[in-house]
């Protein structure tokens, strides 16, 4: 599907039509509307707890540790600079366009001093020219105004990138530190095994120097405990590297972020609920990415009205006042002169350049356009994918929590009746890791419920307000 934008091309016929079309004010280009959207969610809502708002969701979750660190990375990150500082370049092309309507003026000074090589007798002259110089364009097809609305929806669109990377940001410390506290649980989990191990190894070895038990036996036991610590030890190296990423992320020295990482150590955070809407649209209106699609949209519509007014006549006003004195020999003159008035180009062959421009900004718009509607479809799928996932581990998590209790009873149960002579070697390793998994799931599990309302949040929107106020556009060094 494409949009078309209908410019009506006044044909020139005389400068009287040309003086009454330059009354005519500019039409701002429609924001797009999107009908593939559909009417409702196909994945179950969010229900349970107490619902609460989405603006700035992270305060609300019971991390103080992850609440600092979301806002010293929203302080400190340089892709946050880097999207201000393409806010002033959208300005600063908003204030040249605007700039470019009003009438121009120019001083300009000159002085020359020479002699002619013929007549070999000619006398050095002195010349010296102060000039004012005035110009204005009358925009009788409004290819200003339109130019200057694109600079306005680009300067808009930028502004918006600018909440999206916050939105985006926010997300990814929240992921990532969700993921470090899962893997500090995780290698909670492997220590615990390891150190079981090393004690049912100690007592199987004394078991063997007795007699009592298989030598085989004692060295399973052994290698079991040696791969029980080299997975522990892999498991905070990946929490090491998690820590890097945070330190990156948020900006803070690795030492300070140590200490505010110890008080919560291997706790997942809890995030509150909140409401999704039962309409996609009222959703896909709070994401700041989708609402800067659109003003990308709305630029591109005017940057082909633009391009339509280039191919129509431009008249220009000017005039000038200027001062002269000539100094020939002993003698001198000086003077005043002036000049005013209108100028008239009449495009009337290019080879279909102006033509070939239109027809590049009206496929800018058409791409511009399919942008905006893959936004949308993506938009609405996240939203989709999140409300499964958390729905799939909300109805997985008490079976998983009933899975790690009964397995580690049964741990527990086996591993009394070896101490005692009762049970075998096989029966405790089984049962010794069908526990170690189903601890792993139920922490997985959990981490995927988590990670399915961050995503969620991010999904919505992230709490985007369009009265946030974006900052000064001056990025420190």
């Amino acid at each position: 599907m494409s949009i078309k934008t209908r410019f009506q091309g006044p044909k020139l016929a005389t400068l009287a039509l040309a003086a009454l079309l330059s009354a005519c004010a500019a039409t701002a280009p429609l924001a797009p509307s999107l009908k593939a959207v559909p009417a409702a969610w196909a994945a179950p809502l969010p229900h349970g707890g107490q619902a609460g708002q989405l603006k700035q969701w992270w305060t609300r979750l019971d991390d103080e540790a992850l609440v600092a660190l979301i806002a010293s990375a929203q302080q400190t990150n340089p892709s946050l600079d880097i999207a201000l500082a393409r806010i002033g370049q959208a300005r600063a092309q908003l204030g040249s366009s605007r700039a470019a309507q009003l009438p121009q003026l120019n001083a300009s000074a000159s002085a020359t001093r020479g002699r002619l090589a013929l007549p070999s007798n000619s006398t050095a002259t002195t010349t010296a020219v102060l000039g004012l110089d005035a110009s204005w364009e009358l925009d009788l097809f409004s290819q200003q105004r339109h130019q200057t609305q694109a600079a306005e929806a680009r300067a808009q669109a930028s502004e918006l990138d600018w909440h999206g990377a916050r939105v985006s940001l926010a997300a990814e410390v929240a992921q990532t530190y969700l993921a470090y506290r899962a893997c500090e649980a995780s290698a909670a989990i492997l220590a615990q095994d390891a150190e079981a191990l090393s004690r049912m190894s100690g007592l199987t070895a004394k078991k063997v120097a007795a007699g009592m038990e298989a030598q085989a036996n004692g060295q399973q036991l052994d290698a079991s405990a040696a791969d029980a610590r080299s997975r522990h030890l892999g498991q905070q190296a990946e929490c090491e590297v998690l820590i890097k990423g945070l330190v990156a992320l948020s900006g803070k020295p690795e030492a300070g972020l140590r200490e505010l990482l110890k008080p919560g150590s291997a706790r997942l955070p809890q995030p509150a609920a909140f409401e999704v809407a039962s309409v996609p649209a009222q959703v896909l209106a709070q994401r700041p990415d989708l609402a800067a699609a659109e003003r990308q949209v709305v630029a591109a519509l005017a940057e082909v009205g633009a391009a339509e007014a280039a191919r129509w006549p431009q008249l220009r006003l000017g005039g000038g006042l200027s001062r002269g004195e000539l100094r020939v020999g002993g003698g001198s003159d000086s003077g005043n002169g002036w000049s005013f008035g209108p100028s008239l180009s009449l495009p009337l062959f290019d080879g279909g350049q102006r033509k070939a421009g239109v027809d590049a900004a009206q496929a800018r718009s058409d791409e511009a356009y399919a942008q905006y509607r893959a936004s949308a479809v993506q938009a609405v799928r996240e939203v989709e994918e999140a409300l499964v996932r958390l729905d799939a581990a909300q109805r997985r998590e008490a079976d998983a929590q009933r899975a790690a209790s009964g397995y580690e009873q049964v741990q527990g149960a086996t591993a009394a009746r070896w101490q005692a002579g009762l049970g075998n070697l096989i029966e405790l390793e089984e049962s010794r890791r069908n526990a170690l998994n189903a601890r792993s799931s139920l922490l997985q599990v959990q981490r995927e419920r988590v990670g399915a309302w961050l995503s969620l949040y991010k999904a919505a929107g992230g709490g985007w307000d369009r009265s946030d106020t974006v900052p000064q556009t001056t990025v420190s060094r």
